[in-house]
């Protein structure tokens, strides 16, 4: 057995323990393990500290929440099995990691120079598109509680990006989402799904040649320190999805979900409130540490860039709903 399934099947065994002495809360702390992949200093990291305050004081200590920030408990690749399993009871992924769960749908909050600021992110995710994003994930045992923002993505890369051509024969980090494979193909890019967490080393090493992520992330993962460039193109909206076990949450007492369902309404607020201060602090930190060019894309230079990835939305017929592309368009409005 990998030591990664030893420790599933041990953690999963203290899990199911857990979930059976629910009844028995008042004896002891329920404990909520709280799992993610960004640095604690992120919107994300400050959004999940923020829940473990507030529900810790609203139930009065009776549930406790244990945060493991910078993917220290599980990966990339290893979380969603994890809270499946119910080795973990919290998570909040970024969204295109649902789609191996909820459906290629998910994946439409990837397609490119789809949202042309953050109200328009909100409006899908808030309304009824999102909502039935999250239903579908209850057949396979997760319940979506809320959307988390991060903000709008940006690349790092050796070399100048400014036009299309620019980014040919480039091997660029991409989180696994077949939308984002297929945009860096239509620009001439060699996509390269790597965790987060390993992204760091294989630049160093030269595996690859760039990435895209919001800039809280690449200046929180020390990201800009391994290239000469970056490119400040807001192509594609980064966020995430609040989820959890669902055998779990629902196995608590009715009265202390409730108290839990509002400290994450609010730590929601909280965490999502930050998203755009800390992009633009965490941008201006790289700009001030000297180690790279930034470069923000003028109107000709991004209607090229649209115009490349164009062929994305088509590509992506083949496993998104024309329904749910069109409710996002409906709510989101016009792009950029």
């Amino acid at each position: 057995m990998s030591p990664f399934r030893t420790r599933i099947f041990t953690v999963t065994v203290a899990a199911l323990l857990l979930a059976a002495s629910c009844t028995a809360w008042a004896q002891a702390p329920i404990v909520i393990q709280f799992s993610h992949v960004v640095a604690a200093d992120t919107a994300k990291g400050k959004g999940a500290l923020r829940f473990k305050e507030l529900a810790e004081a609203r139930t009065a200590g009776r549930v406790k929440v244990e945060v493991f920030a910078n993917s220290t408990l599980y990966k990339d690749r290893e979380e969603l099995e994890a809270l499946r399993l119910g080795a973990v009871q919290m998570l909040a992924p970024s969204l295109s990691k649902l789609a191996s769960l909820g459906g290629g749908d998910f994946e439409a909050f990837d397609l490119p120079f789809l949202f042309r600021d953050r109200a328009a992110f909100r409006a899908v995710a808030n309304g009824p598109a999102g909502a039935a994003l999250l239903q579908k994930l209850e057949s396979r045992g997760i319940k979506g509680l809320a959307y988390w923002d991060n903000g709008f993505k940006a690349f790092t890369s050796n070399r100048p990006l400014r036009k299309v051509s620019d980014f040919q024969g480039l091997r660029v980090r991409v989180q696994a989402s077949r939308v984002s494979t297929a945009q860096m193909r239509a620009v001439g890019a060699e996509p390269r799904v790597t965790p987060l967490s390993d992204v760091y080393a294989d630049l160093k090493d030269g595996l690859l040649d760039g990435e895209e992520g919001a800039p809280s992330n690449i200046y929180s993962q020390r990201l800009h320190e391994m290239q000469k460039h970056l490119t400040v193109s807001n192509h594609g909206y980064l966020a995430y999805a609040v989820i959890v076990n669902k055998a779990f949450w629902d196995g608590l007492p009715s009265e202390l979900r409730s108290k839990l369902e509002g400290a994450l309404r609010d730590a929601s607020s909280y965490a999502s409130s930050l998203a755009e201060a800390e992009n633009t602090q965490a941008l201006e930190r790289i700009k001030a540490s000297g180690k790279l060019q930034v470069y923000t894309l003028n109107a000709d230079e991004q209607a090229q860039w649209r115009a490349a990835m164009a062929s994305v939305y088509s590509d992506a017929s083949a496993w998104i709903n024309p329904q749910t592309l069109r409710a996002f368009k409906a709510a989101a409005g016009p792009g950029p």
